[in-house]
């Protein structure tokens, strides 16, 4: 079964809930880190989430030469596998999106992994702005 993330830009006030439920989802230690989702304003009133879409040809994933970045066949997502993660942070120079982050907080390199299947961004997107569907 495949499911595929998907942006709604007309539908993001920039309320930023995603960015939160994103924070809290991913706390370590009772610390909310830094979010793998964020808006950003293009036009007055106008937003457009950024988030990793898990690229059929992922260039983080290339870019590693440590094979700390897979593909999880059950969700789609590209999941970071800490351990394998030296911090080189090939894999942000080489997201042309932005999307692979570096998170101060907890001193570790970031993407979204879809919340291992059920996207916390999605569910508390109050204008549906984000869709995580079967296809």
């Amino acid at each position: 079964m495949k499911f595929r993330y998907k942006v709604i830009p007309s539908l993001c006030i920039g309320c930023r809930t995603c960015e939160l439920a994103c924070a809290f989802t991913h706390a370590k230690d009772k610390k909310p880190g830094r979010s793998r989702i964020y808006p950003i304003a293009y036009k007055k009133d106008k937003y457009v989430p950024v988030v990793c879409l898990q690229c059929d040809d992922a260039a983080c994933v290339k870019s590693c030469l440590f094979d700390a970045l897979k593909r999880n066949e059950e969700t789609g997502a590209i999941e970071l596998n800490i351990d394998r993660c030296v911090k080189c942070e090939a894999c942000v120079a080489a997201c042309p999106f932005g999307c692979a982050l570096v998170d101060d907080v907890h001193d570790e390199v970031i993407k979204c992994d879809i919340c291992e299947g059920t996207p916390a961004c999605v569910q508390f997107c109050p204008t549906k702005a984000l869709v995580y569907e079967k296809i």
